[in-house]
């Protein structure tokens, strides 16, 4: 299994926080990027921040999911981050799909499965006859179709995107040790064999960031 590199999800608006994660993060053990969602995006520095981020590989997280013309707008409006990737929801529809990549530019568009959030009763709930298994294999055949740059998949489903999906696989749900918080769909780090993790609570939620970091790339080695 090849070593995979880290987004660490700044999930806060505490601009004085992310500063923290981001200086706390610094290592050469282990490739890191930085995960903006809505949250950060929707606070009142959190743009303004993100605009002045340099030699930062910078994932914003908005999960797009809307009209083709209102997606459009919105990944243009986003140009002057120069932000590196960009969520965009797989069900917002094909032709959505191919407009946002026509308009990316720098940025890699990246697909978003089904949440890590839901298993096979919620979706049932919400009016999916498929298991989580089935349409996410569907999803990462629409990513292909479109020339998708990236797809997001919980760590269940990481084996069986790969033999559709042959880019970059971004893989959230994933735990530093057993702690799971809120994800139906998740696994231990080590355990996940995706190109890049997304690690938010457990480095950064509780103790000392930098230690964290440091068990985190011990978990990857498979030391104890």
């Amino acid at each position: 299994m090849k070593k995979p590199k880290i987004f660490i999800a700044c999930d806060t608006t505490n601009l004085k926080k992310v500063k923290k994660i981001i200086n706390q993060s610094k290592t050469n053990k282990i490739k890191i990027g930085y995960k903006f969602g809505l949250e950060f995006m929707n606070s009142k520095k959190g743009r303004q921040f993100v605009s002045t981020l340099k030699n930062k590989i910078v994932f914003i997280d908005l999960k797009l999911n809307d009209t083709v013309n209102t997606m459009v707008s919105a990944v243009k409006s986003l140009k002057d981050l120069k932000i590196h990737y960009l969520t965009v929801h797989t069900s917002s529809g094909l032709a959505a799909l191919k407009a946002v990549k026509r308009v990316s530019g720098f940025t890699k568009i990246v697909g978003v499965t089904t949440l890590t959030s839901l298993n096979n009763k919620d979706l049932k709930l919400i009016g999916y006859n498929k298991s989580v298994k089935n349409l996410v294999s569907h999803q990462a055949k629409l990513a292909k179709k479109v020339n998708l740059d990236a797809l997001v998949c919980s760590p269940y489903e990481v084996n069986d995107v790969r033999k559709i999906f042959k880019k970059e696989i971004i893989t959230p749900g994933v735990q530093l040790g057993k702690r799971n918080y809120d994800q139906k769909r998740s696994m231990e780090a080590k355990k996940v064999n995706s190109d890049w993790l997304v690690i938010g609570r457990a480095i950064t939620a509780r103790g000392n960031i930098k230690k964290n970091i440091q068990n985190l790339v011990k978990e990857l080695k498979n030391e104890n």
